[in-house]
């Protein structure tokens, strides 16, 4: 499945509600006589009124072992900082630039003086209810609109977009460090390459810390611009030897091929949106599809796996939600593993504030250290 035309799901605010478009137009709610449910991705609607949701088989089997909450920090670093958040706003640095970007959960004061956020680079502007399109201000004339960056000697580029991203998500730092460890200790343990799949992988930062680090990667994203730029990420790189697979492809209907083809990975990434489509117009809803995507990555899964990593952003939900849905996933799977689940959090620099930015559940074979 897909992202939005935009790059990043995320950046395009979902519609309403099902309930609240249901009572909007009249029609029948879940239990009322001529109640029909909405079809599951890549399924015709049915025409048995009453018919209800498809009933999902629950796994058997022993349930894997659990650390919940956990909060997983990323600190500021050469590439990227939180510089102070306060007033619906966050002041960042993404290399050598600083910038003013809408942040509803920042409801507290800036702890910064007016005259550093006066020196910011670029301010975005324009829609900041949701993610919607807006505009870039830049406080000095002639800047590029790209400009380079790096995680920990992997180079990629940063660019100004109308949905207020940059093409990175520093926050995913975390599991990118998490990733690369496990690469190293499977490569040196084993001897031999580790196979990843980033699904909803934008602009392909994961997937070249995962080919820096020797995994042989396949990233599938919905966006032909996302899939262009981390082709240029790749080529910025000096990455271009490295064995990684672009593919413009509805994620749902690639992993359901993978299996039906025997192809197995050995470290799972996905990041899906709360909302999108696919190449073909495909719907994607993370509150109906998540467990059938996740159901379809437990399923090619090696033999071999080292881990399966699951990033929520912009959802009403509790971390608990996304949790048990990657317990259930790999109950009865071997090894049984370890599930942690929490929040990625930013610490700023200005006041030491927290900035929570999405949750996560992480599947390993054993407990993590």
């Amino acid at each position: 499945m897909s992202k939005p035309p935009a790059p990043k799901g995320r950046a395009k605010r979902p519609p309403a509600g099902r309930r609240a478009a249901q009572a909007r137009q009249g029609a029948p709610r879940a239990g009322q006589p001529g109640f029909r449910p909405r079809p599951r991705h890549g399924q015709p609607a049915t025409d048995a009124a009453g018919a209800g949701r498809t009933r999902r088989e629950r796994p058997s089997g022993a349930r894997p072992a659990e650390t919940i909450p956990l909060i997983l920090e990323t600190a500021a670093d050469a590439g990227y900082a939180l510089l102070d958040t306060g007033d619906g706003l966050k002041l960042e640095r993404y290399g050598d630039l600083t910038l003013i970007r809408p942040e509803q959960q920042a409801i507290w004061g800036r702890a910064l003086p007016a005259a550093d956020w006066d020196r910011a680079d670029a301010v975005f502007t324009g829609d900041t209810d949701g993610e919607g399109m807006g505009r870039w201000r830049l406080a000095r004339g002639g800047r590029d609109e790209t400009w380079p960056m790096a995680f920990e000697g992997v180079p990629y580029l940063g660019r100004f977009t109308s949905f207020r991203h940059v093409g990175v998500f520093a926050e995913q730092a975390a599991h990118w460090r998490a990733m690369r460890k496990a690469i190293d200790k499977a490569v040196e343990e084993a001897g031999r390459p580790v196979r990843m799949l980033n699904l909803f992988g934008y602009t392909g930062v994961a997937s070249l810390v995962a080919a820096a680090a020797g995994a042989h990667v396949t990233h599938v994203d919905a966006s032909k611009k996302a899939i262009g730029w981390a082709r240029e990420n790749q080529a910025h790189a000096g990455l271009e030897d490295k064995p990684i697979r672009w593919i413009c492809e509805d994620a749902m209907k690639f992993v359901a091929r993978e299996g039906r083809r025997g192809n197995r990975y050995d470290i799972i990434l996905a990041d899906p949106p709360a909302y999108g489509r696919g190449p073909a117009g495909e719907v994607w809803q993370l509150f109906e599809h998540l467990p059938d995507m996740l159901a379809g990555c437990r399923a090619i899964l090696s033999d071999r796996p080292v881990m399966v990593v699951l990033t929520a952003y912009a959802i009403r939900a509790s971390m608990f939600a996304i949790h048990e849905a990657m317990m259930e996933a790999m109950t009865g799977f071997v090894p049984a593993g370890r599930v942690e689940s929490g929040e990625l959090i930013i610490r700023e620099q200005s006041a030491g504030r927290a900035l929570s930015t999405s949750m996560f559940s992480r599947w390993t074979p054993e407990p993590a250290s």
